[in-house]
């Protein structure tokens, strides 16, 4: 109707600013500020100084443990090549047959069969290894035998030298960084306490003049 005032409507929302991150966020324990407590600067330099520590000393860990591992490995593969003789051993009984024959799980399947074979002395032996399912008895198959007579596990190959010296490798570089990240938590705890020690002392003697009577 002509001559009407128009009822008041809201006014358009607007929208909140988006919150400005200082470019310096990161350092502000080592910036100026009235809030700033010595705790504070002292646990900014200790995680500097974790930090760098973790970043020189990981890498470190790691070759030394490395380097010693693989040491130690190749030192044991080529003992064990000298000790240990590729001998033949015949089946004593069939060796068991796999219930999907001819199919993949069937080609890695390994099953442990009795043996016989002669010893590095001369002797007859017996013992168990692993062999194909489905191989007959009186088959011929080739067993690793130590100087003892024992059948044993083959010399440890390239292959398995390479993973373990990265094992033991990986573990030495884990073991640094979870000991800096220790150390963190550790001394976080430590300055958190002895914030609140200060606090406590300082609110005992703010206390009373809030709490006195006019």
């Amino acid at each position: 109707m002509a001559g009407e005032i128009p009822q008041a409507q809201p006014p358009p929302a607007v929208p909140d600013p988006a919150p400005v991150r200082h470019p310096y966020l990161l350092l502000w324990r080592w910036r100026r500020n009235p809030l700033r407590r010595p705790s504070d600067r002292l646990g900014a330099w200790i995680s500097l100084g974790l930090v760098l520590a973790v970043l020189v000393a990981a890498p470190a860990a790691m070759f030394g443990v490395g380097d010693s591992a693989y040491r130690h490995y190749r030192s044991t593969a080529e003992h064990e090549a000298r000790t240990r003789d590729h001998r033949p051993a015949v089946l004593t009984h069939d060796a068991p047959r796999h219930p999907e024959p001819g199919s993949d799980e069937a080609k890695k399947a390994r099953y442990p069969v009795p043996v016989g074979y002669t010893g590095p002395d001369g002797t007859s032996r017996t013992g168990t290894t692993e062999v194909e399912p489905g191989l007959p008895a009186d088959s011929t198959v080739l067993v690793w035998v130590d100087a003892e007579g024992r059948i044993t596990e083959p010399p440890l190959t390239v292959e398995q030298i390479r993973s373990r010296t990265m094992g033991w490798a990986i573990l030495a570089f884990l073991g640094v960084v979870l000991t800096g990240l220790a150390a963190h938590t550790a001394t976080g705890l430590v300055l958190h306490r002895r914030n609140l020690a200060q606090w406590d002392a300082a609110w005992a003697k703010t206390a009373p003049r809030w709490s006195r009577l006019p």
